[in-house]
């Protein structure tokens, strides 16, 4: 399979991230559209991600200086260019043939942080290469989902440190699948072809929740908690992780603060703040609303990241004045991937830093330091 990301002329009509979205709608089928875009039962809390960010108001500030103003951000060590990064996203090449390596080429061509999902459909070791060749990238870390065996995460976390990776992402708000209704209602499958690459075949998921609710259980038992579950993670599996490997871990999906509060007493490098996009449990509280909690909660001593329905510059600034280094962005990439690979991919993050800068020119702030919670209407600043 070829490394070099085909090439691909960007329609013309591209100025929002809707505009990506509606590109991709033509050109995916009908069930790859609804396992990229779709969420858990009813969809709440999907809904709920990207309402939440468009009821933050803005409180702009007006003739401060703006001379030299800059998006960068320190993150783990780091000064990052912007504030943007790519969310973990499974299965690319149901996409874009070039799947995360085009993601790949674009997020070091624009600066941006990248997370691979442990259920990648390209290897782990190529999409590095990809990426760490460009000495304007931003930061390479590895998403991953303990597996039931051990031996299966330790195998993974040493291919992630010997091909460059310089983090973990240990994803915690899975422990099984959602209801995902609308994939099970599309037929969604996995077609020939596409796998998760860097996983055994017996431990790779098929990456839908299934054809719905499992009638197969033994009168009496539980197919979920009597099977799956008694492999389902737990403080003592990160404190194990961290032990077995020299990278930062960070963990993704914390809605709690006492969770987070947790993670700091054992020494995480960082939080993000996830509710997995809608996917996972419905009806669970949007992203925005819980971060000055969780902010609130660690008092600055942890690092926080936040995704979820994230689609404007707009958004990245407000996650930044509720108290996040950074952002993580997930389904828009897809959007720009579906319908022009690695350069449709670097149209989306370009369009969200120059809305960024925007946002920030226009409240006041010449940096994101500057971006605090004084510039949120909503906290009562007027």
């Amino acid at each position: 399979m070829s490394t070099t990301p085909q090439r691909h002329t960007l329609p013309t009509d591209l100025f929002t991230l809707a505009d990506h979205e509606r590109h991709a709608l033509a050109r995916l089928d009908g069930p790859v559209w609804a396992y990229f875009s779709g969420g858990a039962a009813d969809e709440i809390t999907l809904r709920a991600n990207r309402s939440a960010w468009d009821a933050l108001t803005l409180a702009p500030r007006v003739l401060r200086p703006l001379a030299g103003g800059h998006t960068r951000c320190e993150l783990l060590g780091r000064t990052l260019a912007h504030p943007i990064m790519l969310a973990p996203v499974a299965f690319q090449r149901l996409a874009h043939p070039d799947g995360e390596l085009a993601t790949a080429y674009a997020a070091a061509a624009l600066g941006a942080g990248l997370v691979l999902s442990t259920q990648a459909s390209q290897p782990l070791e190529a999409v590095a290469q990809a990426m760490l060749g460009d000495a304007g990238r931003g930061p390479l870390w590895f998403q991953l989902y303990l597996q039931p065996d051990r031996g299966q995460t330790r195998e993974l976390v040493q291919r992630a440190e010997a091909a460059g990776y310089e983090a973990l992402v240990l994803t915690v708000d899975a422990p099984c699948s959602g209801v995902r209704e609308r994939e099970w209602r599309a037929g969604f499958r996995l077609p020939p072809g596409i796998r998760a690459v860097n996983l055994p075949a017996a431990a790779a998921p098929s990456a839908s929740g299934g054809t719905g609710p499992s009638n197969g259980a033994p009168a009496g038992s539980s197919a979920l908690f009597d099977g799956l579950l008694r492999h389902a993670p737990t403080w003592d599996d990160v404190q194990w992780l961290q032990s077995s490997t020299r990278l930062p871990v960070l963990l993704k999906g914390v809605l709690h603060p006492e969770d987070a509060r947790t993670a700091l007493a054992h020494g995480v490098a960082a939080v993000i703040v996830s509710n997995h996009g809608g996917r996972t449990l419905d009806t669970t509280p949007s992203t925005a609303s819980v971060l000055p909690r969780i902010a609130d909660a660690t008092g600055g001593a942890l690092p926080l990241l936040v995704d979820g329905g994230i689609r404007r510059g707009t958004d990245v600034l407000k996650a930044i004045a509720l108290g996040a280094r950074a952002v993580l962005v997930g389904r828009p990439i897809v959007w720009g991937l579906a319908h022009s690979g690695a350069a449709g991919v670097a149209h989306v993050l370009r369009l969200l830093r120059d809305e960024l800068e925007v946002a920030m020119a226009l409240t006041g702030c010449a940096t994101l330091a500057q971006a605090g919670r004084e510039i949120l209407a909503d906290v009562g600043n007027f």
